[in-house]
């Protein structure tokens, strides 16, 4: 029997990668499910014949429950999740249908987090944080973490090119980061870090070679630390061209926070950034990557695990992620009832499995910490 899988937000650009990734993946039918008919439409005639446009609106609560009763599989991809409460995934239980999700924000992950006892109860797995990053990055930590026999810190960081392939959404999420210090784990304790702030250089595979990077509040912040006994834990952002790093530096730094909390000043800086990105996305490609560094020892012995990954497309990596995870639950090779973050739920075989499927190759080595990676304030 053939299976079917609601992606709602499916005519977004994330949507549509986690589409195209399943078409190619899986025999699944897929919903594609949104509130423009019009665009949704034509996502699906370019998509082909195995999706359906399914009208549905997150804000009308009554919607929900048909779209997603007699489904085998939702994917929510409909950002931005600072916004976001937990009624998909309420009705998912409710329901008995397997949930996954693109979720970046950290408020949200605790959110759903707290849903893993009815999860449970339902028999019901629901998989959280799956795009790019956070998604494939926690994957890449997992695997740096297991080269090792025990670890003491991880630095996780990412650059994107641009917009990275993605729409106005992922815009808004970056200036929600801004709009407050967060708590990271470092040397044991939570200490409170201010986002964009301390600048280092991080030694990228190319295209991106040596590359500014931020402080930046994502579920990796506190997930990491939650699934894995590390003293630090220190995740970072940047983008390419580095003016924009200095741009949204000064708006974190010098911009009253009471501006930044305000829905108007964010979709503003979105709208302004997006227009930006369309020019500079010509010239500075929409790819992304990811840098692991896990230090810790092995054979009683200091050693760095260090795993990198590129993409020339964020937006396309982050449905292959995100398709990945579905394509295990639909298989039947993941089933772990609850709610869960990635590096959680995914074992590495999987995670290299299907990675290799997809033909995404990662670099890892394990060395002496000694030779740094990172220079700050360069």
């Amino acid at each position: 029997m053939t299976q079917t899988v609601l992606i709602l937000g499916g005519s977004g650009r994330i949507g549509s990668s986690v589409a195209l990734d399943l078409l190619q993946h899986t025999e699944a039918n897929l919903r594609i499910g949104g509130r423009n008919e019009t665009v949704g439409q034509m996502v699906c005639d370019r998509l082909g014949s195995r999706c359906q446009f399914y009208p549905v609106d997150l804000e009308e609560t009554t919607a929900l429950q048909p779209a997603i009763a007699g489904v085998d599989l939702v994917i929510h991809c409909a950002g931005p999740f600072h916004y976001r409460d937990t009624q998909v995934l309420q009705t998912c239980i409710a329901n008995g249908v397997n949930y996954v999700d693109v979720s970046d924000h950290p408020s949200f992950t605790r959110k759903v987090r707290e849903c893993g006892p009815q999860a449970q109860a339902a028999g019901i797995t629901a998989i959280v944080n799956t795009g790019i990053f956070p998604g494939i990055s926690n994957s890449l930590v997992r695997q740096d973490v297991e080269q090792l026999d025990t670890a003491d810190s991880i630095h996780l960081s990412y650059v994107v090119g641009g917009s990275g392939g993605a729409g106005v959404t992922v815009m808004r999420t970056t200036f929600l980061g801004l709009q407050k210090p967060f708590s990271a784990w470092i040397d044991g304790t939570w200490q409170t870090v201010q986002p964009y702030s301390d600048r280092e250089i991080i030694e990228f595979p190319a295209p991106y070679g040596r590359s500014g990077v931020y402080w930046f509040d994502m579920p990796e912040t506190f997930t990491l630390p939650q699934t894995f006994p590390v003293k630090t834990v220190v995740t970072k952002f940047g983008t390419v061209p580095d003016f924009y790093n200095y741009l949204t530096w000064s708006v974190a730094r010098w911009w009253h926070p009471w501006l930044l909390r305000q829905p108007a000043v964010i979709e503003f800086l979105s709208q302004v950034s997006h227009f930006m990105t369309d020019v500079s996305d010509r010239f500075s490609g929409v790819g992304v990557a990811i840098c692991s560094d896990v230090v810790g020892q092995k054979d009683g012995q200091p050693r760095r695990s260090r795993s990198t990954l590129v993409h020339p497309n964020t937006a396309i990596a982050a449905g292959m992620g995100t398709g990945s995870v579905a394509q295990l639950l639909l298989s039947g090779q993941l089933h772990h009832p609850g709610v869960w973050v990635v590096e959680e739920a995914l074992s590495t075989e999987l995670f290299r499995q299907t990675l290799g499927d997809r033909h995404l190759t990662v670099q890892q080595e394990l060395s002496t910490p000694d030779a740094p990676i990172v220079d700050s304030h360069s």
